[in-house]
């Protein structure tokens, strides 16, 4: 009997490749793939009826009316010669056939996949308040267009619900335009999710600096609208009721794995689990050969962080675990290469630049290493268990590869600079970050735990107060802190600042 022939995939550059989700990952992975010598078919699937572009310009750019949503489309880097299925999202995967199914009932065969179908913005959950004219998410291109419409109208008021980067970079460009603004937080404050509640007092201070109405530890109980079903009113936990033309739903993000339900692969809310090689996992927790993932979508191991599964919504983590899944897809078992990309993230708010390294809601701990009240700049080191797992940067940011060396050298915590701004003596804090599962925010990179085969987990009698964004975590609180009292607060990083440092 003749022996069957290798796999197609093992290190072949010919065949049929399927890449679902046609956005960053998506168009950069295709690229790789040419790149690299793939020669075959090559069909790109995406659910929206555009052509790849960047996301990062809608909730700032794009809304300060330097660039249209239409001149946001990725610049492409070479010719991929790949067949396009825009407006035609994949609904369902069949692994013994080798078939992606789409909505209009086609299926796109396949000798390799890669699934880089990324995340949604995640809705209001009441479906009619969600409905009413003047409620928006932003997360797409058709998104940022209606986001700008109605801040160009000149709305009285406009309500953010959520305070992680997207929230606040809207509420930044709000208050650019003149607009009055107010922005609504589960957590103790803004970025909590993403920097922790320590760091996230100077973010709290910033928005209240630039006349930001914030309210911290208060959700919105209802949306109301008119005869018209135009957005009127909205009910805060805090007792007020506020008249508000437009509100920003700014909740995180939803990841886009229910196509995949099913299918046979170790896929759920929180991503597709693939190895360092950007292989992914089966249900049975075996890795596969012929299915890859890459961008937002993935949850993958870094070797930094302790074998816990990462998630990362990061333009640069997109662009280099595409690549080295293009890589992997055409390499053989010796000349794979495993994607050790440290995120990176920044936003630019209020005037200020934040930029971070690393994976701060990993931490327990934060200490502020370097500051310069005039410049108003600052940078924060984060700890876990006695070591350097991340930092985070304001109005600083080439200061960060510095930080970058001491993370990928597992240095100690706190570290020993002795940098002529830094503070007289270091004082570690509590870094703050919320309960996991705590959808009110967007954490940009967090663990989510590990193993292929770990279930999701609410943490028993708090799941509809972890599920529901309207519900708050705690008691209101019956004052709204004010701005100058925001560096005395308990497990505050202002604390750590000279005195007068950081205040205007």
């Amino acid at each position: 009997m003749m022996s069957s022939p290798p796999p197609l995939w093992n290190g072949s550059t010919d065949g049929r490749v399927v890449i679902v989700g046609a956005s960053l990952a998506g168009l950069r992975a295709a690229e790789a793939l040419r790149a690299e010598g793939f020669r075959g078919q090559l069909t790109l699937i995406g659910d929206e009826p555009y052509e790849p572009y960047d996301r990062p310009p809608l909730s700032k750019s794009v809304q300060e009316g330097w660039i249209s949503e239409e001149h946001t489309t990725l610049p492409r880097q070479r010719d991929i010669a790949a067949k396009w299925l825009v407006g035609a999202p994949a609904v369902g995967l069949d692994l013994p056939n080798r078939q992606v199914q789409l909505a209009d009932g086609a299926p796109v065969p396949f000798d390799r996949l890669l699934i880089t179908t990324g995340t949604r913005a995640r809705p209001w959950p009441d479906r009619e308040q969600a409905a009413l004219d003047g409620v928006l998410t932003i997360r797409t291109r058709d998104d940022a267009a209606q986001l700008h419409a109605h801040l160009a109208a000149g709305p009285k008021r406009v309500l953010v619900i959520g305070a992680g980067f997207t929230g606040s970079e809207v509420a930044s460009v709000c208050r650019e335009r003149g607009l009055q603004v107010t922005v609504t937080e589960r957590s103790a404050t803004p970025l909590a999710g993403a920097l922790g509640q320590a760091t996230g007092s100077f973010a709290a201070s910033l928005q209240r600096r630039h006349g930001v109405d914030l309210r911290c530890n208060t959700t919105v109980l209802a949306l109301e609208g008119d005869a018209h079903k135009k957005l009127r009113r909205a009910q805060l936990s805090d007792g007020d009721e506020l008249d508000v033309d437009v509100a920003v739903v700014a909740l995180g993000s939803l990841r886009n794995t229910e196509w995949l339900q099913g299918a046979g692969l170790a896929a759920d809310g929180r991503g597709v689990v693939c190895d360092a090689a950007c292989r992914a996992f089966n249900a049975d927790g075996v890795v596969t050969d012929d299915i890859f993932v890459a961008g937002d979508v993935a949850r993958w191991p870094h070797p930094l962080y302790n074998g816990e599964l990462l998630v990362v919504e990061h333009w640069s983590n997109a662009v280099t675990q595409a690549e080295t899944a293009a890589h992997n897809m055409l390499a053989t078992a010796v000349t794979r290469r495993a994607h050790k990309h440290l995120p990176s993230f920044w936003s630019n708010q209020f005037g200020t630049n934040i930029k971070a390294i690393g994976v701060p809601p990993f931490a327990d701990t934060v200490v502020l290493t370097q500051v310069s009240s005039e410049e108003h700049r600052l940078v924060a080191v984060y700890g876990h268990q006695g070591r350097i797992v991340a930092a985070v940067a304001a109005n600083a940011p080439r200061l960060l590869p510095a930080y970058q060396s001491l993370i990928e050298a597992r240095a100690s915590f706190p570290p020993e600079l002795h940098a002529s701004d830094g503070p007289g003596e270091l004082q570690p804090i509590p870094a703050g970050f919320p309960k996991r599962g705590q959808p009110t925010h967007d954490p940009g990179a967090a663990p989510t735990g590990a193993g292929p085969n770990t279930p999701e987990r609410w943490v028993e009698g708090e799941a509809l107060k972890l599920l529901d964004p309207r519900i708050p975590l705690g008691a209101p609180p019956l004052v709204t802190l004010h701005a100058n009292e925001i560096s005395t607060e308990k497990g505050s990083l202002m604390q750590a600042v000279p005195t007068g440092g950081m205040r205007s």
